[in-house]
């Protein structure tokens, strides 16, 4: 062998040992900065090439074949990854940071997001934690939690306790003040907000100036609340799940004078008022009432709450979320349950449940779809699904028949006798002829099934258009939406029994039935109002946005299109489909990230008016100047890392005027088949014609109700753990739609007349404030604060001019209430008679009843005597806030929630009353029963308090003591304990022997403590303090999250 072939083998098999020398393994631990605990299922790859490792349960790894040349990278998702050269290296010790969250870097804004740093608009984002209350009902988080939006609740009825909203107040007396509800860019309703599940929430944002939500046009004149929901990540798949059961009470209950008081009180009413009256009640039966050894059913004493009402309800919930995806396609995929039941008993007797029961189903799907690398594909179900299953009107009417019942004049039921054997009905109590309410037999007499379903479908498609020119692109959004619901009543009509005779020696006694004829021991049947509705929604945007080297501009254009179908609209015009279509834009302009210029226009047409009003364009504009980022500034950044100005201006529309039912004001709307105009002809009459009936007049000047607001900012930030944000902000509205108020007889109209002649105007302040310290790895600490002021005025009211001008609107706020002064209560009747005459009332007054102030000294009093009394009806102040700290698995956080300068009115007549859907807490009449609070403190002959809670009593209504006055007005302020949190989170060395990534236990309180000048209710009911009570809530729950990598 020659000695080249020598020397050419011993390279050939030297060669491999040489690169193999030049390789090596390396290994490490990966842990995370922020806790420091170690982190299993981090990768560890050689950058360009396709090997890798992942890393242990202990966050370590091994890793052979590496050269020294070679680079790692280190990631984990959620994480910032980094790249690191291996040189000399065999050890690693990588500490990887939370990656930045988009959210925390951008804001969404108007049909995009924007850098939070370059927004000019007023924008509100939502920490989506803090709307992880115990409820079903999303809407009870907004108090105190939301900076801009004024917040309340009314009922804690299970499918009735929305609260009621409103971004910056109420600032027109036009038919909508609702904010635009947009979730995942679909316009939905307030319900639909309050059924959707924290956990599903991405961002929750509020848009509140002209630049925020010009773009949207007629439909942002109220403000916007946007709601993005989660959607995929790549990455393996990751399982949450959360249960959670609550325990609920109401907060305050009525508390109502015992049956013996309420006799003697009632015969009172009638000797106080006519020494000669019949007594309502005998002495015989006040005596033996409550008595032991007394018949309760010759003496009946009926606690009609503890027998219609349990101490608690409980609600049930669950959500389970999968979310993960790879390079195709990303996935989010949710299901939720949850139920919630009312605290009223069921009687046992019965076939059937008729307490609250309402079950709602929720699943969604977010599906991204990668189809090429700049054509992204996304298609979103939603479906929303509820059962309801209660009492035939309502657990609401269940309160309101206990207040307004006789708890003495009979029992609830009788039970079965020797007369009555073989009977198959309950013998339900009764007095007369029947009339009287028996709110036993109204609650257990029946119940109602409603059921609502809503599928929304959506698929868009996003196109990279950078061949074309670098940072433009286009989406195209289309949406359908269906939307039914129907009810169903099942019920009997009672048997009613009444005392018939009693032997009160033998003690024997016989019942009676009143209602043969009429009574059923069946279920009937009888449907109830269906709704089916279809929406169409379209939508198209051409987004530019491109840095040119200090310079930063984004543009903006979107055409929409909607349609909205009704099945059961009731009549020709409203069964016509409903249309709007609009064009928005966007110019943006940045420079050096310091000065920042924005334009908006919206341009849209509505149905509703005339052609030569169609359309509307609505312009806005607005600046910012980031202070903190000027070169001057840096000396001062270790202190202020944050400083921001900004102003806007802009015109917002409104076509949601007037009544639903008008649909076309520019159209006329006639009754072919009027029977109030009807005629008949013939010598007997026996030919009837219909007469023709207008019920509306066209009217083409009606157009849009137009809205300009302004806004001015600063947001700070302090020694990078502090953020204020304090606004301040002016509206002017005009063109309010509103009915006309002189409109001479002569004119012949048949239907009212109505124009855009109503003016108003509003300001206010929005503060908010946070905090965040991390002290070390394992504790932390937070605060946050919220705070809106918003007080709306008239401006221009159309109105008869009076002599006084304090009966005028102008001035004066939207929620305004007139009623007179109220001195005190009269001493005697001879001060009544010696006083300013009151007869205008209608009825006979005197010693106890209420003395007015004759406020114009025309020696009488009348409605020229109502002056503007008391705080506007909805409050002009809402705030939150509260602290939250951590000790490494323990959390505990606690949130104050307050309402201010509102005030309300004890409704102290005896009817129902349809505006404000209630009845009143007048005692006796309409056989209302007596609240403790009047029994305690009441004028009488032997007790002449003239300033006592109740003027003297009576047993009819005494309209000198109904009337709207400062007699009956309470302050509505209040401050509550609106949550408590406590939370333990176990260590993931223990969790993970379970496979488990995350698992958290804890307790949350709602509605624990109230603070308030008012005693009588819970003072958030205000004026409804005798409808179904809020809750306080106590609620147990577990989430768990496992991570399949």
């Amino acid at each position: 062998m020659s000695f080249k072939k020598i020397v050419l083998s011993l390279i050939l098999v030297l060669a491999p040992l040489a690169v193999l020398a030049q390789t090596k393994t390396i290994k490490g631990v990966i842990y995370e900065e922020e806790t420091g605990e170690t982190m299993p299922g981090a990768t560890v790859s050689v950058v360009g090439s396709t090997k890798g490792v992942m890393t242990d349960l202990d966050g370590s790894f091994e890793l052979s074949g590496v050269k020294p040349t070679d680079k790692l990278k280190f990631e984990c998702l959620g994480k910032e990854s980094q790249i690191l050269e291996v040189g000399s290296m065999t050890n690693f010790i990588v500490k990887l940071k939370n990656a930045a969250n988009e959210l925390d870097e951008v804001t969404v804004v108007a049909f995009g997001k924007q850098r939070k740093e370059s927004t000019v608009a007023a924008i509100t984002t939502v920490d989506v934690g803090t709307l992880k209350v115990p409820s079903s009902n999303l809407t009870t988080a907004l108090a105190g939690n939301v900076a801009g939006v004024i917040a309340y609740q009314r009922s804690g009825e299970p499918g009735q306790d929305n609260a009621d909203f409103f971004v910056r107040g109420i600032t027109t007396f036009g038919a909508n003040t609702s904010p635009l509800i947009l979730i995942d860019n679909i316009e939905l309703t307030s319900t639909d907000l309050a059924r959707l599940q924290p956990d599903d929430i991405e961002s929750f944002s509020i848009m509140k100036d002209a630049t925020a939500t010009a773009l949207y046009g007629a439909r942002g004149a109220n403000g916007v609340i946007f709601v993005t929901t989660k959607r995929g990540q790549e990455g393996p798949a990751k399982i949450f799940a959360r249960i959670e059961t609550s325990i609920s009470q109401p907060t305050d209950v009525v508390e109502l004078a015992d049956p013996i008081t309420y006799m003697k009180s009632y015969n009172e009413a009638i000797t106080t008022r006519d020494p000669l009256g019949d007594l309502m009640y005998s002495y015989d039966k006040i005596e033996n009432t409550g008595k032991p050894g007394a018949n309760p059913y010759i003496y009946p004493a009926n606690d009609w709450y503890k027998m219609l009402f349990k101490d608690y309800s409980t609600a049930y919930r669950a959500n389970v979320s999968v979310r993960g995806g790879g390079k195709v396609a990303t996935y989010y995929v949710s299901g939720a349950f949850t139920e919630d039941t009312g605290i009223l008993n069921v009687d046992k007797r019965n076939s059937f449940n008729n307490n609250i029961d309402q079950k709602t189903y929720t699943l969604r799907s977010n599906i991204d779809i990668n189809v090429t690398p700049t054509t992204k594909l996304a298609v979103r179900l939603t479906g929303n699904f509820t059962d309801y299953r209660g009492p035939l009107d309502g657990g609401n009417k269940v309160y309101v028949d206990v207040v307004h019942s006789d708890p003495v004049l009979f029992p609830a039921y009788y039970p079965m006798d020797d007369d009555h054997v073989g009977i198959k009905h309950i013998m339900f109590g009764n007095y007369d002829q029947g009339q009287y309410t028996n709110p036993y037999a109204n609650m257990v007499k029946g119940y109602r099934d409603y059921q609502r379903s809503q599928m929304i479908a959506a698929v868009e498609l996003n196109q990279d258009l950078n061949f074309i020119t670098k940072g433009l692109s286009a989406m195209t959004l289309f949406n359908l939406t269906r939307l039914s619901d129907f009810s169903v009543n099942r019920q009997f009509i009672p048997f009613w029994y009444t005392m018939d005779n009693y032997d009160s020696y033998t003690g024997e006694y016989h019942v009676a039935l009143i209602n043969s004829d009429s009574g059923t021991d069946y279920l009937t049947y009888n449907e109830g109002s269906k709704t089916v509705q279809n929406t169409l929604y379209s939508e198209t945007r051409l987004n530019y946005a491109r840095d040119f080297g200090r310079s930063e501009v984004t543009g903006l254009l979107v055409l929409t299109a909607y349609e909205s179908r009704k099945a059961n609209a009731g009549t020709l015009q409203l069964s016509l489909p409903s249309r709007n279509a609009g064009l928005s834009g966007r110019f943006t302009y940045g420079w050096d990230k310091r000065y920042f210029t924005e334009f908006n226009f919206g341009y849209n047409g509505s149905e509703r008016f005339h052609k030569s009003h169609r359309w509307g364009f609505f312009p806005s504009a607005g600046a910012a100047w980031v202070m903190s980022n000027e070169s001057w500034f840096k000396s001062l950044k270790k202190t202020i890392d944050n400083l921001k100005f900004r102003v806007s201006y802009g015109l917002v529309g409104n076509d949601k005027i007037g009544s639903e039912s008008n649909r076309f004001y520019y159209l006329s709307e006639m009754n072919m088949t009027s029977s109030s105009l009807s005629a008949s002809f013939g010598e007997l009459g026996g030919k009837t014609f219909k007469g023709i009936d207008v019920i509306r007049y066209a009217n083409d000047a009606i157009t849009w109700e137009k809205s300009y607001k302004t806004n001015f900012a600063v947001e700070l930030g302090l020694f990078d753990n502090f953020d204020l944000i304090a606004e301040y902000f002016t509206e002017r509205r005009k063109d309010i739609f509103m009915a006309r108020a002189d409109v001479p007889e002569t004119m012949g109209l048949q239907a009212g007349i109505s124009a855009n002649i109503g003016e108003a105007r509003a300001h206010g302040v929005d503060l908010q404030a946070e905090y965040q310290k991390v002290w070390n790895k394992d504790f932390w600490t937070s605060a946050r604060a919220n705070f809106t002021w918003s007080t709306g005025k008239y401006d221009v009211y159309e109105e008869p001019t009076y002599p006084e001008k304090y009966r005028q609107h102008a001035g004066y706020s939207i929620k305004q209430t007139w009623g007179y002064i109220a001195e005190r209560l009269f001493i005697d009747d001879e001060e009544a008679a010696n006083s300013p005459d009151q007869t205008s009332f209608g009825s006979p007054y005197g010693g106890g009843d209420i003395k007015y102030t004759d406020v114009n000294g025309d020696g009488k009093i009348t409605t020229a005597d109502m002056v503007p009394i008391g705080y506007p009806t909805s409050p002009e102040i809402i705030y939150g806030f509260g602290v939250s700290l951590g000790y490494k698995g323990i959390d505990l956080s606690v949130f104050f929630q307050g309402l201010g300068r509102e005030s309300f009115w004890i409704d102290a007549t005896s009817t129902y009353s349809t505006k404000y859907n209630r009845y009143g807490t007048a005692p006796f009449v309409n056989n209302t029963q007596l609240l403790k609070a009047y029994s305690d403190s009441h004028w009488s002959e032997d007790n002449r308090d003239i300033y006592a809670l109740y003027p003297r009593y009576s047993a009819y209504e005494n309209k000198n003591n109904t009337a709207t006055s400062t007699w009956w007005m309470r302050d509505g302020s209040f401050l509550r304990l609106k949550q408590l949190e406590l939370g333990y989170t176990l260590p993931q060395k223990l969790t993970r022997k379970l496979k488990i990534d995350s698992l958290r236990l804890y307790f949350q309180g709602n509605n624990l403590l109230c603070w308030s000048k008012f005693k009588l209710w819970d003072p958030e009911l205000a004026g409804n303090g005798l409808n179904y009570p809020i809750q306080r809530t106590f609620n147990f729950g577990v989430n768990v999250t496992f991570d399949t990598k």
